[in-house]
């Protein structure tokens, strides 16, 4: 038995490093904005939970085989990969790394200089220098109301509220864009997968967000019929309601709540609340 479980861990440990390598050639070509909003929706969505088998003959603890060196090896290289993973997603320095111009070939240009007059500081940032704002930090992520969501560089429509629902990721999020109006990066399939591909507004290529292919997993909302997620960075939009009434800016902040809590972090980041203890 003990054997057996030997040769099974020595071809496992031989899978997971070469797996482990096939994909490492594949992240570090992959925008760190892309893992920034891929990694979020998975801690949200998954739970991770890995157990340890225990094999023993006749219940002799000599042959507890957890203590295999090999086998305590293949824990340790899949762990250290997901450590990797989570290292490499830093919100403050998460930029899409598209070499592509986001101004020759669109229809709307402007010098970078009449760009910056024109925006805030955070539309910049995400528009013109691909940047990704932090998670619940957009009004326009709780927005319910029926309307179009425009880019917020060249007012072109984007996103009909028809379309969007809530992911629990942090970011507003789409199961499409509005015809052509949205540009997807075209990227290998293997990336497609992992971390999505880089969204921008076809008209004045502006960064927008990230889109994904695990609307499946949003059961009940427009996302699971089209198979896509498109996680988009508020700041880079504006909402216009039906019927009139006041554009809202994705580039402010939503309220606090009365316990102090929302506007900075997804509800599984959110310290847990503190009760007094009654006297």
């Amino acid at each position: 038995m003990r054997k057996t479980t030997t040769m099974m861990m020595n071809r496992l440990l031989t899978t997971a490093t070469t797996l482990s390598a096939l994909l490492l050639l594949q992240i570090t070509t992959i925008p760190s904005s892309s893992l920034v909003h891929s990694f979020t929706s998975w801690t949200n969505t998954n739970a991770v939970s890995i157990q340890t088998r225990r094999y023993s003959k006749n219940n002799n603890d000599d042959d507890d085989d957890t203590n295999n060196p090999r086998r305590r090896q293949l824990l340790q290289s899949t762990l250290s990969f997901g450590t990797l993973l989570t290292t490499t997603v830093n919100p403050s320095a998460a930029y899409a790394s598209s070499s592509k111009s986001r101004t020759e070939g669109y229809a709307v240009q402007r010098t970078e200089r009449e760009w910056a007059y024109i925006l805030s500081g955070p539309q910049y940032n995400i528009l013109r220098m691909g940047g990704t704002e932090r998670p619940n930090s957009s009004i326009l992520e709780s927005e319910d109301r029926d309307g179009t969501f425009v880019c917020a560089g060249c007012n072109t429509p984007l996103f009909s509220s028809a379309e969007k629902f809530h992911s629990g990721t942090g970011w507003p999020s789409f199961a499409m864009g509005i015809d052509n109006n949205v540009q997807v990066e075209k990227v290998n399939p293997v990336q497609a997968s992992i971390a999505g591909a880089e969204l921008r507004c076809a008209t004045c290529g502006g960064h927008l967000g990230d889109v994904f292919q695990d609307g499946f997993l949003f059961v009940g909302t427009p996302a699971a019929k089209s198979g896509k997620r498109y996680c988009i960075d508020g700041a880079a939009l504006v909402f216009k309601p039906s019927g009139g009434g006041e554009d809202v800016f994705g580039d402010v902040t939503p309220p606090r709540t009365s316990d102090g809590g929302g506007g900075d972090l997804p509800g599984f980041l959110q310290p847990p609340k503190i009760v007094p203890r009654s006297s």
